[in-house]
């Protein structure tokens, strides 16, 4: 079967990660599968006259029920929907948009919610679609580059002069858009360095929307102990949080953060904003057993990292139930099944 897979394909982002995931568990089963970036093209129009061309797609699967899904709405192929953490927590709130998610999950075949609580948010707009809706949460597997340098990384984002040894770094991962407000925790963590110089905070990922990334810039530049990097490959990125003390996630929106996942695998402690999307990943009967530890303000992420240096009991309980909630609910073999199951729907 020839599947045509769109997605918002920006390079090194978590959506171009779970696409590409995705598209391996399809071609593994014997199907082709060609993935292509969503800004490729102008209207649904664009994509129904490279569906028809022969020889012709027999199918199509989008991320994003308006971002890619829209795209596919003038084509005749069968196609699946998953599911973004914007469709749910941003797009519903435009009623143009929330009207065009809706023909397309009217249409489609099936859809993929990466969590029970988001499949219950599309519910209360489509609950006559809720039949087709599938949980299936991102498998994860994690690989870090065995050539990563610890110093270089940390020269080439801007860190001099310090001892490696003895630094305490917190990274935040994210494209540069205010949707993740990387800005959040600037301050905090440059007061936090101004008592403890051991303690620096590192924002890496691309540089998604121009101008925000230039407000960004400029606050980077301002406060001492907060570095911003480039984006980096997966398992370089991997190598970068192997040797964290911590990950740090200020998103103000989240569907289900891969990087939080990723560190969650590798053992590396999780302080998350206190969203809804975090709270899909906590134990959230007793706040030193969950995993990520959710805080509301700057201070409070101030003060829970702290705690984690200090309480060598605190980090390992929830570097413990992060490891054993990743390998229990996000195993790659089971979504690889999934996604193989669901695409014979397309026949």
């Amino acid at each position: 079967m020839k599947l045509l897979f769109l997605a918002c394909l920006s390079p090194k982002t978590g959506n171009c990660t779970t696409a590409e995931r995705i598209r391996e568990h399809i071609e593994s089963s014997g199907h082709i599968c060609v993935l292509r970036d969503i800004v490729d093209f102008k209207s649904p129009a664009d994509v129904a006259a490279l569906v028809a061309q022969e020889p012709s797609f027999e199918g199509a699967l989008a991320i994003h029920l308006y971002k890619g899904g829209r795209l596919l709405l003038g084509s005749k192929a069968p196609f699946g929907i998953v599911f973004g953490g914007t469709d749910i927590n941003e797009d519903v709130k435009d009623e143009k948009k929330r009207m065009v998610m809706e023909q397309v999950l009217k249409k489609a075949r099936f859809a993929v919610a990466f969590s029970h609580k988001l499949k219950q948010q599309a519910e209360v707009f489509w609950l006559s679609q809720s039949n087709k809706i599938y949980i299936q949460p991102q498998g994860i597997e994690t690989k870090a580059t065995a050539s990563f340098s610890w110093r270089a990384f940390l020269r080439g984002s801007g860190v001099n002069g310090a001892d490696v040894e003895d630094l305490h770094v917190f990274l935040l991962v994210c494209g540069l858009r205010r949707v993740k407000d990387p800005l959040f925790l600037a301050e905090a963590f440059s007061e936090w360095h101004s008592e403890d110089p051991s303690v620096i905070l590192i924002i890496i990922g691309p540089k998604i929307d121009p101008v925000f990334t230039g407000e960004v810039e400029a606050n980077v530049e301002r406060l001492r102990g907060v570095f911003l990097a480039s984006e980096r490959s997966q398992e370089q990125l991997h190598a970068v949080l192997k040797w964290s003390s911590a990950l740090v996630n200020s998103s103000v929106s989240e569907g289900m953060s891969a990087a939080i996942l990723e560190a969650m695998d590798l053992r590396v402690p999780v302080v998350a904003r206190d969203i809804p999307g975090m709270q899909r990943l906590s134990d959230t009967r007793k706040l030193d057993c969950s995993s990520p530890l959710r805080r509301s303000s700057e201070q409070e992420f101030v003060s829970v990292s702290k705690r984690l240096l200090r309480d060598r009991s605190l980090r390992e309980r929830v570097v413990r139930n992060g490891k054993r909630y990743v390998e229990e609910f996000h195993s790659s073999a089971a979504e690889r099944i999934t996604y193989q199951k669901l695409v014979e729907l397309l026949h």
